[in-house]
């Protein structure tokens, strides 16, 4: 079940929780894509709020937003880049993208295989995607006032076993959003500090959030070195020894 685009945007630009999840998902998105200059940057779901950072070299970018959820002008202030789109017929070209960010389009589309197909269509050759997902074992999918506690959650393991029967191969890998998905002032004033203490000793509570780099696994080509060559070339045939005379 998609969310209404008006709530995301509530969230992620009215909310002071939404902010701070929108600054340390991006800041680690930034640590995988430092730059993307002279590509083609795209986001599925609702991922303008990571996508700003992309707008000034990239040669290109697009959000797509998925019918069920709705859409909304973006950037504000500058021309729109948000296309209202399908969720199983993205209008991009194939092989035509190099960047591609998915933040709440995979987890609450009822088909989610489609979305993985189309993720794999659009990418190009050396592209690479970066799914955004609500953590199974973490606190934020177990909480509904913010948009990681609908839809499925994952694990890692469970998105792994995904990627792959789709034709991707996983990359690197992280968890983030360590503080609580709380608005109390404590949470708020503590929350770079438990920040810090996650990604430090991972092992004391699990990041609300995960984050998987995927890479498109082109399979190799039929045949290969196996084919038999139909008509060999007579120059490459050794030459026969000379009799004597």
């Amino acid at each position: 079940m998609h969310l209404d685009v008006q709530d995301l945007r509530n969230f992620y630009y009215r909310s002071t929780l939404g902010r701070a999840a929108q600054d340390v998902i991006r800041g680690q998105m930034l640590e995988f894509w430092p730059e993307a200059k002279g590509q083609t940057v795209v986001g599925f779901g609702f991922a303008v709020p990571l996508l700003r950072p992309y707008l000034a070299e990239s040669r290109r970018v697009v959000a797509l937003m998925p019918g069920p959820q709705g859409v909304m002008a973006w950037p504000s202030g500058m021309p729109n880049v948000s296309v209202l789109s399908e969720e199983t017929h993205w209008p991009i070209e194939t092989g035509r993208v190099d960047k591609l960010v998915v933040l709440h389009g995979l987890e609450t589309s009822e088909m989610p295989s489609a979305v993985l197909q189309e993720c794999y269509r659009v990418l190009g050759p050396g592209g690479k995607v970066l799914f955004i997902l609500p953590n199974r074992a973490g606190l934020w999918s177990r909480n509904d006032r913010t948009p990681f506690g609908y839809g499925r959650p994952y694990t890692l393991g469970q998105l792994d076993a995904q990627l792959k029967a789709h034709g991707f191969l996983a990359g690197e890998q992280r968890t983030t959003l360590y503080q609580p998905p709380s608005a109390r002032r404590f949470w708020r004033r503590t929350a770079s500090f438990w920040e810090r203490v996650g990604r430090s000793v991972p092992m004391i509570a699990p990041g609300g959030v995960l984050m998987v780099e995927a890479s498109k696994r082109v399979p190799a080509p039929s045949g290969g070195l196996g084919v038999r060559v139909q008509r060999p070339i007579s120059i490459l045939d050794p030459k026969p020894e000379a009799k004597p005379a």
